[in-house]
């Protein structure tokens, strides 16, 4: 896969707008300012493809992105507290609206930062994927911002902290190193690769 290709499609801010799936959706998940921008810039190598932002829930809308017969979903992010009820509940809509439809969903990449531990609305985020069976893979963002000890500290700490910890993989990622990133392309081109075999 050449991931400079990709294009962006369109935004939608609302579960109604929302087009039908008819390619194979891979999304990103995580809440604000767990750096969900960063992370797809990296990825596909490009600076400005997902608007990077220092204002905690600036994605407010689902945002599509095509490469070579695959659709990516930049999901807005949750948990942030500055924003107003009516705002919210426009959020949970959309979100509902996007897990709900028939879409063809591949994966969700679910970010959590990895210098904390998962925040109430994570865990909520990762028990809905579990119990929908949705697969998953945890990228673990801000990995830099950890020295090579509390790297492997929090990594322990995670065990116990994210329900079937062992059955989840776990990818700890650096938007500023660019570590991580060939794993999780890895897992894009396996996705790939089993689509087009079908």
């Amino acid at each position: 896969m050449n991931y400079q290709n990709v294009e962006f499609e369109r935004s939608f801010g609302l579960s109604s707008q929302l087009p039908i799936s008819d390619l194979p959706e891979i999304a990103f998940a995580g809440r604000s300012n767990v750096g969900k921008s960063s992370m797809i810039n990296k990825l596909f190598n490009r600076k400005r493809l997902a608007r990077v932002s220092a204002t905690p829930g600036k994605t407010a809308t689902v945002n599509f992105f095509h490469l070579e017969g695959i659709r990516f979903v930049d999901l807005p992010g949750y948990g942030f507290a500055k924003v107003s009820k009516s705002e919210k509940q426009r959020w949970a809509d959309l979100m509902e609206g996007y897990f709900d439809g028939s879409r063809s969903l591949e994966l969700v990449f679910q970010l959590v930062d990895m210098r904390h531990p998962p925040s109430k609305d994570d865990l909520h985020m990762i028990n809905f994927l579990i119990q929908q069976e949705l697969p998953f893979v945890i990228v673990l963002t801000k990995k830099d911002k950890l020295s090579k000890r509390e790297q492997a500290e929090r990594l322990e700490a995670l065990k116990t902290e994210i329900p079937y910890a062992e059955q989840i993989t776990m990818v700890p990622f650096s938007s500023e190193t660019g570590e991580g990133v060939e794993e999780i392309r890895q897992i894009i081109d396996e996705i790939a690769g089993g689509l087009t075999a079908e």
